[in-house]
């Protein structure tokens, strides 16, 4: 068994799929079932259930792949620690955030890092928003930018970088009488809301509603902030969004924001990390080289 195997198994069991566990591994999927196979016969159980349609973790496997990435993190660890020891730090940092997030948080976050850590490389991958912190739960980023959720799990450190508020936007042309110091449950319950169909917006927004005592009309449940964006500028309806969504659109100037009261919960934004693997020096190096928010 070595490092490069239990990546494998850990891309298998991430993907339950041989094709693209191979891709991500950059062998075949022929050598991919060969080297799962061995390692089945080195531990003497059966990893993974599989026929010719479906891959599925055993119990034995949900156990061993918490060893395999507890493995892997470990040994990033002890390899940096040894780097930094050595001289320069050098290596790849993978990092998840939405396209917004990039534009908003990634130039002011990397510019000095990249600067004092010229040989550490990051690996950026772009996406929903609300898979920022599952990407880091599932092992397969080591940082992501994205909102703290009500409830964090233990194992998982944050550190806020800045607070975007969640507003209520209608097109710029649309004439709504929502904007009152008081909200009228019956002017709510008949606009046409866009919303999104998951996550931690959907859920303030939820919320709102509830407290209110109105069942929304939902026009549309789209996924992706600039989609509602799109759909209210056209007119469509009404949509809920982070404001720094709104300040990246280019389609800012087609809608509006309201004001409603009360307000929604503003997001916290920030970073996303697993606590173990802040030991890794690299993961600290970039960590601790973002300051603080006042």
């Amino acid at each position: 068994m070595d490092n490069r195997q239990l990546q494998q198994f850990v891309s298998l069991a991430q993907t339950l799929h041989f094709g693209r566990a191979s891709e991500i591994s950059h062998i075949s999927a022929s050598a991919l079932s060969r080297s799962i196979r061995q390692l089945e016969d080195e531990l003497g159980v059966v990893l993974f259930e599989r026929d010719n349609r479906s891959v599925a973790l055993t119990a034995p496997g949900r156990v061993f792949l918490d060893y395999a990435r507890d493995a892997l993190v470990q040994w990033d660890v002890i390899r940096h620690r040894l780097q930094e020891e050595s001289g320069e730090l050098h290596g790849a940092v993978r990092m998840y955030c939405s396209v917004t997030a990039s534009y908003s948080f990634l130039f002011e976050l990397l510019s000095r890092f990249r600067i004092e850590h010229p040989r550490i490389e990051i690996k950026l991958h772009t996406g929903d928003p609300e898979y920022a912190m599952q990407s880091v739960l599932s092992g397969d980023e080591d940082i992501a930018i994205g909102a703290r959720p009500d409830v964090m799990p233990m194992n998982m450190a944050f550190k806020p970088i800045a607070t975007s508020p969640l507003v209520f936007v209608a097109a710029t042309d649309a004439h709504h009488q929502l904007e009152a110091r008081r909200p009228d449950p019956d002017k709510w319950a008949a606009t046409p809301m866009i919303l999104s169909e998951r996550g931690l917006a959907r859920t303030r927004v939820d919320r709102w509603f509830a407290q209110l005592g109105v069942l929304p009309y939902i026009y549309a449940q789209v996924a992706g902030n600039e989609a509602i964006v799109s759909m209210v500028s056209l007119g469509f309806g009404v949509g809920v969004v982070p404001q720094i969504v709104l300040d990246n659109s280019p389609l800012v100037d087609k809608v509006r924001v309201l004001k409603v009261r009360p307000d929604l919960e503003a997001y916290e934004v920030g970073l996303f990390a697993l606590r173990k693997k802040l030991k890794s020096p690299l993961i600290k190096a970039f960590w601790f080289n973002v300051p603080d928010r006042a």
